[in-house]
């Protein structure tokens, strides 16, 4: 069967493969990798083959999906296996989550999931485990000062090999983080739809932040989440998300018990194709709920119940399918009905206090839920907000100013056709679900929409939508809309004016993108935004970024004026400082943007 997907590759094979190469050939791997990932590939059972030329074929053994060792990787050439090849195919193919992080959801139950810790955890970082602490702070902050163009494949590996010798210490939280920032880089050197610039920052500050500040529970953090046994739920759907990402795809519901608790029940996999990653997910909607004896898909249950006998949840909410576990199907409730209805009862300063709150928590520790906003707005129509390029969906909430924005940018999810769609009626109550997007203007990313209570326009849904859209995986249609919208667009909100906080991110980012090289020889310029900065009140703002590039350009020379500093770490250091300085504030501006109260 020939096909364009590649397996997936465990970290360790990638570092392993990529090490054996000669110098000479390291400097060519980037280039071969991105030919060899345009050729076509051939799959037979667990089999990948590559056809290099006429002689030459390159086989991936990946029993599951995944390549598990070195040795699976299988070159005809004569320089095999220290050739280009083997190392290009790997650099090609997507990253593979650990292996104790790929067990599927009906075989975890509570005892097989991994402690999260215990009294053993809060011992003193043995010699071995301190070492690879520090060497792995290293090589991320060698990765940092590479950015996103130097951080090529060799780089990437590097920080892979040294992320899997702290794994096998039991250094799970640190080794993940590697993991993450290397996929991260991959999606931004290939341009990838889901990339964000943003996003690559938060992954390099995490892993700086857990290799420099950090107590051993924290980095012998379990690498996989620990289910309890929680009894007997009755849970009612509340809505369905589309999970895009550059290695896996699916969908996961949202469902909250009669307690108010949030749980979710998910389908993701592993996917080689991001351009096929959004029909994955809408076909994973339609996939049956692997939960018990339940017999509805996801898009089903995300309108419906379940009653659920020896249930097992994760502190993170995620619903396990163990072999105890009996659900079936149950009426669901309206999100105007209890329940339900209560979580748009909280107030919405509570509500963004939360979701703040659960910025500064690990995500895979993170309480369900904890970082979505349940909110009643009125759609006010396409207006401009500071610092965007174009014209964005604004909405009234609690009297403040709410910018809409789709909850992915993926092209190939409904979230920006709905949003379009809804800014072409203005005065439209809704009733929405959203993630706080921190800014220093309120900003929402929605993910699902009702009707809301009370008298006015109404959103009509088809009957089958159970009164809520999931605004990724569902579009609406001209004829959902009120059919009287007015012809005339509101006037423009108005947004107070912002200090300029700008001038610190900017280059914190401009270093994760042009690396080290992108901060040294601005001194002059730096010097004039710290003036700035300093007037308007900002000054550790100022001193934090004048270190920053201090730091940058604090690099030595030979005798004929080359550069030949290897030492990154007091550049990390400064940007990490700087960095989490930009989260603290961010957060405060972002809290007093919102309705008084949400501090």
């Amino acid at each position: 069967m020939t096909d364009t997907r590649w397996p997936a590759v465990a970290a360790e094979v990638v570092a392993e493969v990529v090490s054996a190469l000669s110098a000479r050939l390291q400097k060519r791997l980037d280039g071969a990798a991105a030919k060899l990932a345009d050729r076509p590939v051939v799959r037979t059972g667990d089999d990948w083959s590559v056809r290099i030329d006429d002689e030459t074929v390159l086989v991936l053994h990946a029993p599951g999906g995944t390549v598990r060792t070195a040795d699976d990787v299988r070159c005809g050439c004569l320089l095999a296996p220290g050739c280009l090849h083997r190392a290009a195919a790997v650099t090609a193919a997507p990253l593979a989550a650990p292996a104790d992080e790929q067990a599927p959801a009906e075989e975890q139950t509570p005892t097989e999931a991994v402690p999260d810790g215990g009294a053993e955890t809060e011992e003193p970082l043995t010699s071995a485990e301190a070492e690879a602490v520090d060497r792995l702070r290293r090589v991320a902050a060698d990765t940092l000062a590479a950015g996103i163009s130097g951080a090529g494949s060799v780089q990437q590996a590097e920080l892979l090999r040294t992320a899997h010798q702290a794994r096998l210490l039991g250094l799970h939280r640190p080794a993940a983080l590697a993991a993450t920032v290397v996929t991260r880089l991959r999606a931004a050197r290939a341009a990838e739809p889901d990339h964000r610039l943003a996003d690559l920052a938060a992954a390099h500050r995490e892993l700086l932040d857990a290799t420099t500040v950090f107590t051993p529970r924290q980095v012998r953090a379990a690498a996989r989440q620990t289910y309890r046994e929680v009894g007997s739920l009755r849970l009612y759907g509340l809505f369905a998300e589309p999970v895009v990402s550059a290695t896996h795809a699916g969908v996961t519901v949202w469902v909250v018990d009669g307690d108010g608790q949030l749980a979710t029940v998910s389908d993701v996999t592993p996917h080689a194709d991001p351009t096929e990653a959004a029909q994955l997910a809408g076909a994973a909607a339609g996939r049956p709920v692997r939960l018990g004896d339940a017999t509805l898909s996801h898009r089903d249950l995300a309108r419906a119940g379940l009653a659920v006998q020896g249930a097992t949840r994760t502190d993170s909410g995620r619903l396990g399918a163990g072999a105890k576990v009996r659900a079936v199907r149950a009426a669901g409730a309206g999100w105007d009905e209890e329940p339900v209805a209560r979580l748009w009862a909280e107030p919405v300063p509570a509500q963004v206090e939360r979701a703040l709150a659960a910025g500064r928590i690990p995500h895979e520790q993170r309480p369900a839920g904890s970082d979505l906003l349940f909110l009643d707005v009125t759609v006010l129509g396409p207006g401009t907000v500071p610092g965007a390029t174009a014209p964005q969906l604004l909405a009234e909430c609690a009297g403040s100013t709410v910018a809409l924005l789709p909850a992915q940018d993926h092209p190939r999810l409904a979230f920006a056709a709905n949003l379009a769609a809804l800014a072409s009626a203005p005065g439209l109550p809704l009733r929405v679900v959203g993630r706080l997007e921190r800014a220093t203007h309120p900003r929402l990313r929605l993910l699902a929409a009702a009707p809301a209570p009370g008298p006015g326009p109404v959103l009509t849904l088809p009957p089958e939508y159970r009164d809520r859209i999931n605004l990724g995986l569902e579009r609406l249609q001209h004829a959902d809309l009120p059919p009287d919208r007015p012809e005339t667009l509101p006037p423009a909100a108005a947004f107070a004016p912002q200090p300029p906080f700008h001038l610190l991110t900017r280059p914190l980012e401009q270093a994760v993108t042009g690396g080290r090289r992108a901060l040294a020889g601005r001194a002059d310029q730096a010097a004039v935004e710290a003036r700035r900065l300093r007037s308007a009140g900002l000054a550790t703002a100022a001193q934090l970024l004048t270190a920053v590039h201090a730091a940058a350009a604090d690099q030595e020379r030979d005798v004929f004026g080359r550069l030949h500093t290897t030492d990154h770490l007091a550049f990390a250091t400064a940007w990490l400082a700087a960095a989490r300085y930009q989260e603290e504030v961010a957060t405060a501006l972002c809290a007093a943007a919102w309705p008084a109260g949400a501090v």
